[in-house]
């Protein structure tokens, strides 16, 4: 998809506790950045930002891209979360979601997609059509199971799983990787995975392709594409 990559920048970034993980790849180097909240992305020029977040939110039901993908991870497929719908976090808390969306006989919401409230509404409160030209939703377990010749990897979480995607990395071209995850530990507030992912979501901007069901990807109300990308 993006085959000019001579002068290009391509920008990966994960959600963590303080803000936002950065990765750049720009010709001739690459970089890592923390950022307090997604407005730096825009202060700033680049070719194309994959984002480890959902982009285009439904206001019932599940992503036609979010079950493409987790057909794609088994026997792993749960590390996609379903769910994500529009002003779902609007309601405050998990326990009073949950009780609206059993009373529209919706599926509820799990704690972890529920924690990741604060970082989706940001998101999706800055998109728009026109930034989503350059803007695209990736998720980091998928570029490694595509980096990995679309085999099945371990946990990230467990030492294996880590190292394997370390490695995996390694192999794409990021030789600052342990220094960055030197310098992740040391007052940022971000992990050791969240700097991995940012990685992969900086490959999915320069090379990444489309999960999505055939044909054009689906339009939420708002007008955002619902597609992921590896």
């Amino acid at each position: 998809m993006f085959s000019n990559t001579a002068m290009a920048v391509f920008i990966g970034l994960d959600g963590f506790r303080r803000g936002w993980v950065a990765v750049e790849i720009a010709p001739r180097r690459r970089t890592i950045a923390f950022w307090p909240d997604i407005d730096a992305l825009w202060a700033r020029p680049f070719t194309r930002a994959a984002i480890d977040m959902p982009i285009g939110l439904p206001e019932t039901g599940d992503r036609a891209c979010d079950l493409a993908a987790r057909a794609l991870l088994r026997p792993h497929g749960a590390r996609v979360f379903t769910g994500a719908r529009r002003g779902l976090w609007a309601h405050g808390s998990q326990t009073l979601a949950n009780r609206v969306l059993k009373a529209r006989g919706e599926p509820m919401v799990s704690a972890q997609l529920w924690n990741l409230g604060p970082k989706i509404v940001e998101i999706d409160a800055a998109m728009t059509p026109a930034r989503q030209r350059r803007v695209i939703e990736a998720h980091p377990e998928l570029v490694f199971w595509r980096l990995n010749g679309r085999q099945p990897l371990p946990r990230k979480k467990d030492a294996e799983g880590l190292g394997l995607r370390r490695a995996l990395l390694l192999r794409a071209g990021f030789t600052a990787l342990d220094d960055w995850l030197d310098r992740a530990r040391i007052g940022t507030g971000a992990k050791a995975d969240d700097v991995i992912d940012a990685c992969a979501m900086a490959l999915a901007a320069r090379d990444g392709r489309a999960c999505c069901p055939d044909g054009p990807a689906p339009r939420d109300a708002r007008g955002l594409k619902m597609q992921i990308w590896y």
